[in-house]
């Protein structure tokens, strides 16, 4: 935001673009950021937003004028993140692989606003349930950051350790999805995930928290569904019913891919935004 005066007074025009909060400001009302973005509007021609969710704090709660703001979601490359012909259970390290394998995956920095504990402890519960389902379970952890010996400990507390992938940074995501049969966004809030999308090209059924721009993406349940954030009983329950009916999960990943392809795509989001460069 420091360059906007400087913008301003050179004379060009000033879009700004809003994406979503952290965890010290899930709700966007802490007072200090409310304070500068109450004191910058002035000097923005127009705002984009990636959610609905994200709209209506603007025009609500800060007050600025809604043919200033435009919503736009994000769009993801359909041909890279795209269903594989069977799930790509090889990719998993040698001491998870097994037959009939069922791959539950998150991907995200480990970080608290990515809540990837409730996730740990949700697949531990499932388990607790279905004992029987020890051999066939695994749970995949994508990603890198400062709370990732934490979860390893939680996983190595709760007993299932030796059913969890933590991968680390990857630079192949794409990929490893396809090792995937469902994924969970258990994050404690969001604008529009890049890895929900990307979860959903690539043919998955999907789990995330009720909040921001999940609702909008799954708020019909015709291809996952949504908790409550730190809910790890429903999450449970969740995870357990997908588990327990393949035919149900394909189906979702499906329908999940068909939205993606034709809502979410690159060239639907560049269009949105060429219409706005071009009206200002």
């Amino acid at each position: 935001m420091d360059a906007l005066l400087p913008a301003r007074l050179a004379g060009s025009v000033t879009l700004h673009s809003e994406h979503g909060f952290d965890v010290d400001n899930l709700q966007g009302s802490a007072t200090k950021p409310t304070l500068l973005r109450r004191l910058h509007a002035p000097l923005v021609r127009h705002y984009v937003v990636v959610s609905r969710d994200l709209g209506r704090l603007l025009t609500e709660d800060l007050g600025i004028a809604k043919r200033r703001v435009t919503q736009i979601y994000n769009g993801v490359d359909i041909e890279r993140f795209r269903p594989a012909q069977q799930r790509r259970y090889e990719l998993l390290p040698a001491a998870l692989r097994e037959d009939d394998l069922f791959v539950v995956g998150t991907v995200g920095r480990v970080r608290p606003i990515k809540d990837q504990a409730t996730l740990i402890q949700a697949f531990a519960a499932v388990l607790k349930r279905r004992p029987d389902w020890h051999r066939r379970l695994r749970l995949a952890v994508i990603g890198d950051g400062p709370l990732l010996a934490e979860l390893k400990g939680l996983a190595e507390q709760l007993g299932i350790s030796d059913r969890v992938w933590f991968a680390g940074s990857r630079h192949d995501v794409d990929t490893l999805l396809q090792a995937m049969d469902l994924f969970v966004l258990p994050s404690l809030n969001e604008g529009i995930s890049n890895t929900l999308l990307e979860a959903m090209a690539t043919g998955l059924p999907v789990l995330a928290t009720a909040v921001g721009g999940n609702v909008e993406l799954l708020g019909s349940g015709v291809f996952g569904a949504t908790f409550t954030p730190g809910d790890h009983e429903t999450l449970a329950r969740l995870i357990e019913h997908y588990a327990g009916d393949t035919k149900l999960c394909a189906k979702h990943g499906a329908v999940a891919r068909q939205c993606a392809s034709t809502y979410f795509s690159l060239d639907a989001m560049l269009a949105g935004y060429q219409r706005v460069y071009e009206a200002l």
